[in-house]
């Protein structure tokens, strides 16, 4: 039934298929998945989420059939409805339950040697490349739950950032990519710090530091070469003198 309404979401949605990876060298192109156990931590947060909603009509539910069935003073008819309010509850507990396991089975993380790409989402896909200039810092997260399920959160902040206690805005962070739930976190993050280190040492700085050693660089010529002519002048002057000291003494 779950391969079913799998299909017929790609289908409607028209969600893309795996992603293609980002610029870089295809024989460093590491692809990484959420852990199994990221499933199971999200369906922790569903039965939290969905139990209050659940429990409240059926509650009215048996306490009105209790009433209706004992001493009649309500109709068996105005007892149902929250019997139809808890079916209906529980189709839609179902359906997120359902897209919750379409969003984990669509979540990529892909990283190159100049890049990383991160896709997740189902009704609104975000996918999002980040170029390693543009990386500031990199953050692992891991709450209660995930420490006993051995997964945790690596956070990617980029250039704009700003950390996250100035983000007051509503919506997804577009200056932060996440690899969410996965059983490898400290592996993930010394291999993009690796890489890090690898397109600096390449010469691959960001383009107001090219610049900045540039004219730096022609600095330092210009002085070396005013430094030149300044040792010829003296060099000239001491020649000068040598030679008009001996005809002066004679």
């Amino acid at each position: 039934m779950y391969s079913a309404f799998r299909t017929l979401c790609e289908r409607l949605l028209r969600i893309p298929p795996d992603p293609h990876p980002p610029p870089g060298d295809e024989a460093s192109t590491r692809s990484y998945r959420a852990a199994a156990n990221y499933f199971k931590y999200l369906v922790v947060l569903w039965c939290l989420s969905s139990g209050l909603t659940v429990l409240i009509p059926l509650v009215i539910e048996v306490v009105l059939l209790a009433v209706a069935f004992t001493s009649r003073e309500v109709h068996l008819a105005w007892a149902l409805i929250p019997g139809a309010i808890l079916l209906l509850t529980l189709l839609i507990a179902a359906l997120r339950l359902a897209v919750l396991r379409l969003n984990y089975e669509k979540r990529w993380y892909i990283v190159t040697d100049r890049s990383l790409r991160v896709r997740e989402g189902v009704v609104g896909v975000r996918e999002m490349t980040v170029t390693f200039a543009n990386i500031q810092n990199i953050s692992i997260s891991q709450g209660p739950v995930q420490r006993l399920l051995g997964i945790a959160d690596l956070r990617v902040d980029t250039a704009g950032g700003g950390g996250a206690a100035t983000q007051h805005h509503a919506g997804p962070d577009l200056h932060v990519a996440w690899f969410r739930g996965i059983d490898n976190a400290p592996v993930v993050r010394e291999l993009i710090q690796q890489r890090l280190r690898q397109w600096k040492d390449a010469g691959l700085g960001d383009h107001e530091d090219v610049a900045s050693e540039a004219a730096h660089s022609h600095d330092s010529a210009d002085m070396i070469a005013a430094l030149r002519e300044v040792h010829a002048a003296a060099q000239a002057l001491r020649n000068a003198t040598a030679n008009y000291l001996p005809n002066a003494q004679r």
